[in-house]
């Protein structure tokens, strides 16, 4: 099986962005201990702070691989462009979150791309991550 994970905005500083938040751990380092824990399975990463960047990893990868882990940051909120090229593939995407949207701010509650996505995972850390692979291997 061949999974990729796509996070969006201020991702890349994740171990130093708000650790009270989001924690301190790296997005590398938690990659790597997926990686170990699911050996059986390819798992890319690609992050990028430009929505268009995102788009185009979306669009790339949306027709040839098995599932997509879709983390959009702040773009989840705003764009319309990862909305609609999530509809436009055929790669089932899962939507993650690593805190709980629902309890932040009101602007946070609304997704642009949960329509279009399989499923949602939010509030569980880091595990949210784990717990997509989970659901993509239950299928």
């Amino acid at each position: 099986m061949k999974l990729i994970i796509i996070n969006g905005p201020n991702l890349n500083l994740l171990g130093k962005r708000e650790p009270g938040i989001y924690g301190t751990q790296s997005f590398e380092v938690f990659l790597k201990k997926l990686r170990k824990t699911y050996p059986h399975l390819t798992i890319e990463y690609f992050q990028s702070n430009v929505e268009g960047e995102i788009i185009n990893a979306l669009q790339k990868v949306g027709f040839i691989y098995d599932g997509i882990i879709l983390n959009a940051g702040g773009y989840t909120h705003t764009s319309v462009a990862i909305a609609d090229a999530i509809k436009s593939i055929s790669t089932p995407v899962i939507e993650v979150h690593i805190t709980n949207i629902f309890s932040r701010e009101a602007f946070r509650h609304v997704s642009m791309v949960s329509p279009y996505v399989q499923g949602i995972i939010t509030g569980f850390g880091l595990d949210s991550y784990r717990l997509a692979i989970e659901s993509f291997l239950n299928q």
